[in-house]
């Protein structure tokens, strides 16, 4: 079961796995720990990760990136729009309102979904895990900011399944961090908890975690976030800043053209962090647009004054994490900068004013969040046995559901009454289920929703979840338990619908059953409306609306003769004793703005095409380069050692061969399948294998003749010895090894006179394998004779060696000496050996002689 990390940023992923000696960061292809997240189209493949950023540069309107600010936003969300701006490649609005990503691949243009593209990272971050562990790759946990909605979480579940994984859990990449922090402390307090602050500043946003630790556990105390402050609008910044300088200075305008805006926004990031170390910086490039060189100089003082307006903003999620956790600066003990955007002095400066405390750099700022991913993972795997450690995660946002109370009275022409309730409130833990019992006749809907949507520019509304049909056997209003679950990724679902009937054994009831009418109720602990067994995995809903607010809120909408919804939280005395019947209840979900499944597999289909295709490239092009390093290889070959070894007329119409396939390789051939390239080299061994044979045999002979050599020899000299371990053989068998002997000799004289007289370039008599087959069957035929082993000499006292038997009956001899033996410790072997032929024979004659010796 593979254990692994992802890390899925704006800018790069990291992939960290966990091994017996500890969690790694493992390296992508080009020996690297940070892969970019970049998907190139090409007109014959995509290029994924680090292929991709070589690309980039060269094709910046086919090459997406920064995936993780578009996926499962509406493509009218201000985020968006803001973003696309500064995107080199083309986004429009899908038909469902959600974006599209135009590139042009395999020759046409095609659009991608930020899913589909996100799937694709996935498939490449799989490959440098499985390459890595030799092992299939499927289990993982992938990190996620905290800020991520529902359909966005939903969003990369669809790209993990895109990509052939199946995420154990989505982990908010803050408190990746607090667990990777607090995993290898040995110092954590049993009773205090120590608090501690986490503030994560990647690429394009900000998050702030409070957590409190104690020993073998950590408690996410708040979360708090700005989704559009990282370190991308300082290289804005100074993008903005040099393109106006430089439409002054050198009247060229880099909005224009795409490449030049993507190698000013490198070159800025490069000063960026050169300003990070240094208070003054350079910049240079060279022919950025126009053939114009264009220079540049800027001071730390001058960078952090033009950055005011996003150095503002840094307190704001500060203030908000310590509010949400209720507690005072002087209340945190420690605060951790992670996050690639976190090395700015100026936010350190900021930092350090707030919590008064200078901040710490304790963790790589990088891989935290992949080595916590990695270690969660570890712990949800049966593979590993981790140190006891709780993480109790809580959830950023408020949750709800609202349903309709009543439908609309045609006497009096009431319109609908919606009611609602909050089922998960913020910080709620997860996973949590909380169960709601409605009473309906029919089919009713239930619509998830965010009860607050100022910090999201989302839309209010999740999802809708459509219960029944059912029928109740009594005719009445049917009792229906509603179950919500808010699971281990942070996604909210209505997770089962339950029909409960009660059949009653025996009466009376001392209060009326609730008449027709749709009423919700909390599950109080434990009520008579289920037997207690329905509870077992009920969270109660103890934080749900008062029964006066719900009761008093929908009085006087009558619905014909229905009662209004109102919450029960009576308990009914002297229940009767009475049977539950319980039927499950379709549920069908609809999830706006979701991928259907239909549609998910789709993409996993068009996943697998387009990974057929890279392979077959790529293929392709190992063979189009085996053909080019032949044709290299071989003509400086022949121009030195394999000289001697072709006819000058051969070896002139070999180069010239060569020659002409190289300058196929790059006009005709350029660009041609895998099968052409195979048959290409093929053609050209045909004319070059029997000059490298020769030329081998040459190298390979004398070895091989000397081996035989030595063969013969220690034969002839063995069979000739008067060695005394040899004199048991006899004279004939010796006879026959030395006539094999001087077979094997005049058959390699005579081979060898013929192959010295040919010349280099002639193809050998005498081959290598042809010695070896000699030397071999020489051997086989004189090893079994020379080694025969000496007969073992005679030994007549042997049979004198056993004691002769004592005078006297035979029959009592054997049976005391059984006796003796199976009495005997000395020799436990010899004793088991021989007890069980003695004791067969007293068997038969103590029967007679039992009564006698009675007697």
């Amino acid at each position: 079961m593979s254990v692994v990390g992802f890390d899925f940023g704006n800018e790069s992923c990291i992939v960290a796995v966990a091994r017996q000696r500890g969690i790694d960061v493992v390296l992508n292809d080009e020996s690297k720990r940070e892969t970019p997240a970049l998907v190139c189209f090409g007109d014959k493949q995509r290029f994924i990760g680090t292929a991709g950023a070589a690309s980039s540069l060269m094709n910046p309107k086919n090459t997406i990136s920064q995936i993780k600010r578009l996926i499962g936003r509406q493509f009218s969300d201000p985020v968006v729009q803001r973003d696309i701006k500064s995107l080199p490649f083309a986004v429009t609005e899908g038909p469902d309102g959600y974006p599209l990503i135009h590139a042009r691949y395999l020759g046409e243009s095609r659009t991608f979904t930020p899913t589909q593209v996100l799937g694709m990272l996935f498939s490449d971050l799989k490959i440098i895990a499985e390459k890595n562990l030799n092992a299939a790759v499927v289990d993982c946990c992938i990190g996620i900011p905290v800020y991520f909605t529902d359909l966005q979480r939903r969003a990369v579940m669809d790209a993990a399944t895109i990509a052939g994984l199946h995420p154990l859990r989505l982990f908010h990449e803050t408190t990746a961090t607090a667990l990777a922090y607090g995993i290898y402390k040995t110092d954590l307090p049993e009773n205090d908890q120590l608090n501690v602050a986490f503030v994560d500043i990647g690429h394009a946003s900000m998050q702030v975690c409070i957590a409190g630790f104690k020993k073998g556990q950590l408690k996410i105390l708040a979360h708090s976030f700005d989704q559009s402050l990282g370190g991308r609008d300082f290289d804005e910044v100074l993008f903005h800043h040099f393109a106006a300088k430089f439409k002054v200075e050198y009247k060229i305008d880099v909005f224009q053209n795409a490449r030049a805006c993507l190698r000013l926004r490198v070159a800025c990031e490069k000063l960026k962090k050169m300003l990070s170390a240094n208070p003054e910086a350079p910049l240079n490039i060279e022919c950025l647009m126009e053939e114009k060189d264009v220079r540049g100089f800027i001071k730390r003082d001058e960078f952090e004054q033009i950055s005011v307006p996003i150095l503002e903003r840094v307190k704001g999620p500060l203030e908000k994490a310590l509010l949400d956790a209720q507690l005072s600066i002087e209340n945190i003990h420690t605060v951790e900068v992670v996050g690639s955007g976190s090395r700015v002095p100026a936010i350190i400066k900021i930092l350090t004013d707030f919590f008064k405390k200078e901040p710490r750099r304790t963790m790589n700022a990088s891989e935290c969040v992949a080595r916590g991913c990695a270690l969660q993972c570890a712990i949800l795997s049966p593979t590993f046995k981790v140190r006891e450690f709780q993480v109790n995660e809580s959830f950023p946002f408020t949750i709800a559901l609202s349903w309709k109370g009543s439908g609309p009275d045609t006497q009096n022409g009431a319109a609908d009454n919606n009611q609602s309730t909050i089922v998960f409130p913020k910080g709620n833990p997860i996973p949590s289920i909380k169960a709601l019992t409605f009473y309906r006749s029919g089919t009713f809907s239930v619509d998830v929703q965010y009860a607050d949507v100022s910090d999201l520019q989302a839309p209010a509304k999740i999802s809708t979840y459509t219960i029944g049909p059912f029928q109740s056997t009594k005719g009445e209003r049917a009792k229906l338990k509603v179950k919500a679950r808010l699971n281990l990724h942070g996604i909210v679902s209505v997770d089962s619908a339950t029909l409960l009937e009660e059949e009653e054994i025996e009466v009376p009831v001392t209060k009326e059953q609730p008449k027709e009418g749709a009423k919700m109720e909390t599950d109080e602990a434990p009520s008579d409306a289920a037997p207690p067994s329905t509870n077992e995995t009920d969270v109660n809903m103890q934080d749900a609306k008062g029964t006066a607010d719900a009761s008093g809120a929908e009085n006087g909408v009558p619905e014909s003769g229905d009662k209004p919804v109102q919450m029960e939280t009576d308990v009914k005395a002297d229940a009767p004793k009475r049977k539950v019947k319980k039927t499950n209840i379709p549920v069908v979900e609809l999830v706006y703005g979701g991928m259907p499944p239909s549609d998910v597999q789709k993409a996993v289909e068009k996943e697998f095409e387009m990974a057929l295709q890279d392979r077959v490239m790529e293929e392709t092009k190992d063979k189009k380069n085996a053909v080019e390093a032949y044709v290299y290889d071989t003509r400086n070959k022949l121009n030195d050692k394999y000289q001697e070894f072709v006819t000058e007329p051969e070896r002139e119409a070999f180069i010239a061969r060569l020659q002409e396939v190289e300058d196929w390789l790059y006009e005709d051939g350029e660009d041609e399948t895998k099968g052409v390239y195979i048959a290409k080299l093929e053609e050209l061994k045909k004319q070059g294998d029997p000059i490298e044979e020769r030329y081998r045999e040459h190298t390979e002979r004398g070895t091989v003749i000397d081996q035989l050599g030595y063969c013969i020899n220690s034969y002839r000299e063995a069979a000739m010895s008067t060695d005394a371990k040899f004199e048991h053989i006899d004279i004939s068998d010796k006879q026959k090894v030395l006539n094999e002997c001087v077979e094997a000799e005049a058959w390699l004289r005579e081979k060898k006179q013929q192959q010295d007289s040919l010349p280099k370039y002639a193809n050998p008599v005498l081959l290598s394998a042809d010695v070896r087959r000699k030397a071999e069957a020489l051997d086989r035929f004189c090893r079994p004779i020379m080694t025969k082993p000496k007969p073992a000499p005679a030994k007549p006292a042997a049979p004198e060696t056993p004691t002769p038997p004592p005078q006297g009956n035979e029959h009592q001899p054997q049976g005391g000496d059984a006796n003796a033996n199976a009495g005997s410790n000395e020799n436990p072997a010899d004793g088991s050996n021989e007890v069980p032929q003695a004791s067969e024979e007293p068997m038969e004659t103590d029967k007679p002689e039992a009564p006698q010796s009675s007697a």
